[in-house]
C-alpha cells in the first residue's frame, strides 16, 4: 500500500536479491533437485507439504505442522520465514526469521522460480 505523499511505488519481488539472501542458509538447505546437505533441498518447496522430503528425517514438530495438512505456499513460507520457531515451536531450524516482508517476499520468489 502507498501512503499519501510518499512518492515511491512498493517494490516488486526481487528474485535474485532473494537468492543472495537465501546463501546466508546454503551451507544447510540445497536448492538442486538431488543436493544434500544438512538439511532437506528446498527445490521444489512450492507445494509440497510441510515435514517431507525424501531422505531427510525432519523434527517430530515439523513433521506434525505438515500431518496438520500445511503446505508450503507464498503465504504460509512468508509466515514461517518470519518467526520460524513461533511458527513450529521445536523445529531443528535455527533460523531466527527474516524481519522485513520485503525480503521475504524476495526470498519466496527466488524459491517459486526454483519449482522446476
Amino acid at each position: 500500500m502507498l501512503l499519501a505523499g510518499s512518492g515511491s511505488a512498493p517494490a516488486a519481488n526481487d528474485a535474485e536479491n532473494g537468492e543472495k539472501i537465501f546463501r546466508n542458509w546454503a551451507a544447510c538447505h540445497g536448492v538442486e533437485p538431488d543436493k544434500k546437505n544438512l538439511e532437506s533441498s528446498l527445490y521444489g518447496i512450492i507445494g509440497r507439504t510441510a515435514g517431507t522430503a525424501d531422505g531427510y528425517n525432519f523434527s517430530r514438530a515439523m513433521a506434525a505442522y505438515g500431518q496438520s495438512g500445511i503446505a508450503w505456499a507464498a503465504d504460509t513460507l512468508d509466515t514461517y520465514l518470519q518467526a520460524p520457531r513461533k511458527v513450529v515451536p521445536g523445529t531443528k531450524m535455527s533460523f531466527p526469521g527474516l524481519r522485513r516482508g520485503q525480503e521475504r517476499s524476495d526470498v519466496i520468489a527466488y524459491l517459486q522460480g526454483l519449482n522446476g
